[in-house]
Parts: C-alpha cells; sequence; structure tokens
C-alpha cells in the first residue's frame, strides 16, 4: 500500500470532505450554530430549574433546625415576596 493509499484512507477516516462541505456553506453553519445554542440554553434552563427546586425543597426541610431554622424562614420570606 503507498503513501497516497494510506493518506486517502486517513482522510476518509477524518471526514475531511464533510467538513469542507459544512465550512464552505456559512448558512449551514449559521444554523447548526444556532440549534447547539437553543439546545444549551433549554438544557440550562431545564438544570437550573430543578437544581433550584432541590434546594428550596431542602431549605423548607431545614426550618426546624434551631439556628438555621431563622436564616432559612428569612431567606423563603424573601423568595416568597418575588413570587
Amino acid at each position: 500500500m503507498g503513501q497516497i493509499e494510506r493518506l486517502s484512507r486517513k482522510m476518509d477516516n477524518m471526514r475531511v470532505a464533510e467538513y469542507v462541505e459544512m465550512i464552505s456553506n456559512p448558512r449551514r453553519i449559521i444554523f447548526m450554530n444556532f440549534v447547539a445554542g437553543l439546545a444549551r440554553g433549554l438544557g440550562m434552563g431545564i438544570g437550573f430549574t430543578v437544581l433550584a427546586g432541590i434546594v428550596i425543597y431542602l431549605l423548607r426541610s431545614w426550618v426546624n433546625l434551631p439556628y438555621i431554622g431563622k436564616i432559612v424562614a428569612d431567606l423563603l420570606n424573601i423568595i416568597d415576596g418575588y413570587r
């Protein structure tokens, strides 16, 4: 097997043709970046909502602790004020 054949196989494995095609089409790049941004934003929104729910659930369960309870109760009052 010659060097040219090996180079050709390596380039096929690297999907150079697909990459060059994508780079040569700016609309496709913009669309792919837009979709990726939407997915990231949606993931962050869902993740933050779940995390905030867990934190609020834990804070509500800690209200009965002596020293932490007053601080948590104040935080919950502040949170309820923004609803």
